[in-house]
């Protein structure tokens, strides 16, 4: 539920109230019963959960799971044991 900020028009009074966005606005000041206007707030904090910020952090335990068990059954990856390497930007020596 979000809070709302009010300001009386007769004492110009600041208040916040804490209500559901379905609710009705506040009419009148609890201060001195003049009417009131809900001013524009800054917005709500934002919430973050999970281990980082990503969206597979919202995903269902049961897809967890699943991918868990998939990253664990392709085991490691294997390694390039070739030995070739790189290629020189010098071209090449003619004899």
């Amino acid at each position: 539920m979000p809070t709302y900020e009010y300001r009386c028009t007769r004492c110009d009074r600041t208040f916040e109230k804490f209500q559901g966005i379905t609710e009705q606005r506040v009419k009148k000041c609890p201060r001195c019963g003049g009417r009131v206007e809900r001013l524009i707030g800054a917005g709500a904090a934002v919430l973050f959960r999970g281990s980082g910020f990503y969206q597979t952090d919202y995903r269902s335990a049961e897809y967890q799971k699943k991918a868990k068990a998939d990253t664990e059954s392709s085991g490691p990856k294997p390694s390039s044991s070739t030995g070739d390497k790189p290629a020189s930007s010098e071209p090449p020596k003619s004899d």
